[in-house]
C-alpha cells in the first residue's frame, strides 16, 4: 500500500508541474505539445517500474502510422514514452474521470465507432494529423485481448491513409508500421496465464481496481518489436494493409514470448529527438 500511495503522490505532483507547459503547447501550436507527453510517460514508466525492450528500430519516415496490438491501459505509458505519438481511441474514453482528461492533453482523436457514418469523419481527422506531422498509433484490434492472442485486424480507419494523400499535396506516400507490444514478466517472473490478468486489462475488469493492482506489483518488463515500415500510395488496398500488419503482429508478439525474459533494462530508454516541425 505504502507503494501504491507513494506512486500516486508523485503521479499528482507530475502532472500538476508538466500541466501547464502541456497546455500552453497546445494553446499556441507548439512543439512542446508533443514532447511534453512523451516525457511524462516516461517518467511514468520509471515511477511504476515499467522496463521496455526494444527489438528492430521505429522508422523515422513521416508521415507514419503505426498499426499495434493492444493488451493494457500501460499500453499507452509504454508507447509514448519511446518517442512522441497521438492515439485513436474510442469515444466513451474521453468521458472518463481523469483518464479521459489525460487523453485530451495528449491530443487523442477519439472514434465513435458505434456510429459506422462518422468513420469518414474519423479518418479525415487521422489523416489531418499525418500531414500535420504526428504519428498516429492505431490499436488495430479495436480492443484489447489477452497478450497472448493478436486479435483480427480492423481495417475502416486504415482508410486515413488514403485520405492523407488525397488531401495533402506535399506527400505521395504514408509510411506504416506495425509494433507488437508484448508483456513477458512481473517482479522478475515469467508472465504465464497465472500473472497475465495482473497485467493485460480486458474484457469487464474494471479499470482502477487494475490499475492499482499494477502499481503494487513491482517491476513490468515489455518486449516492443518492430516491423518493417513501408511506404503506401494511393493504389494500396487497406485490407491488405491491415492483413499484412495483422501477420507481422502476430509473429514477432509469438517471438517475443517465446524468448527468454531479458536481462536487466533501463527503466525507459532514451528520449527521440523531436522530428522537424512541419512546413
Amino acid at each position: 500500500m505504502i507503494r501504491v500511495i507513494s506512486i500516486a503522490l508523485a503521479f499528482v505532483a507530475l502532472t500538476l508541474v508538466l500541466l501547464p507547459f502541456q497546455l500552453i503547447g497546445m494553446i499556441f501550436d507548439l512543439r512542446l505539445q508533443r514532447t511534453i507527453p512523451h516525457l511524462y510517460h516516461r517518467i511514468l514508466c520509471a515511477l511504476i517500474g515499467v522496463r521496455i525492450r526494444e527489438v528492430g528500430t521505429r522508422s523515422a519516415a513521416s508521415p507514419a502510422l503505426i498499426l499495434s496490438n493492444h493488451v493494457s491501459w500501460l499500453d499507452i505509458c509504454v508507447i509514448t514514452a519511446l518517442g512522441p505519438v497521438v492515439f485513436v481511441a474510442k469515444s466513451e474514453v474521453a468521458g472518463w474521470p481523469v483518464f479521459g482528461w489525460l487523453a485530451r492533453l495528449q491530443r487523442t482523436i477519439f472514434v465513435n465507432r458505434q456510429a459506422r457514418h462518422q468513420t469518414g469523419a474519423a479518418t479525415r481527422e487521422i489523416a489531418g494529423r499525418l500531414l500535420g506531422g504526428d504519428a498516429v498509433v492505431l490499436f488495430a484490434e479495436g480492443t484489447s485481448s489477452d497478450g497472448i492472442r493478436v486479435l483480427p485486424f480492423r481495417s475502416s480507419l486504415v482508410g486515413a491513409v488514403h485520405h492523407a494523400l488525397g488531401d495533402g499535396t506535399q506527400h505521395t506516400q504514408v509510411t506504416v508500421q506495425p509494433m507488437s507490444l508484448a508483456y513477458v514478466s512481473l517482479s522478475g517472473l515469467r508472465m504465464g496465464r497465472g500473472l497475465r490478468e495482473r497485467v493485460a486489462w480486458y474484457g469487464d475488469v474494471e479499470l482502477v481496481p487494475h490499475l492499482l493492482s499494477v502499481l503494487a506489483s513491482g517491476a513490468v518488463d515489455v518486449t516492443v518489436s518492430w516491423g518493417e515500415a513501408i511506404a503506401y500510395d494511393m493504389r494500396a488496398d487497406r485490407k491488405a494493409i491491415a492483413r499484412d500488419a495483422e501477420h507481422s503482429v502476430r509473429r514477432m508478439t509469438a517471438a517475443a514470448l517465446r524468448a527468454a525474459p531479458p536481462g536487466p533494462a533501463t527503466p525507459v530508454p532514451e528520449p527521440m529527438q523531436p522530428m522537424p516541425e512541419p512546413a
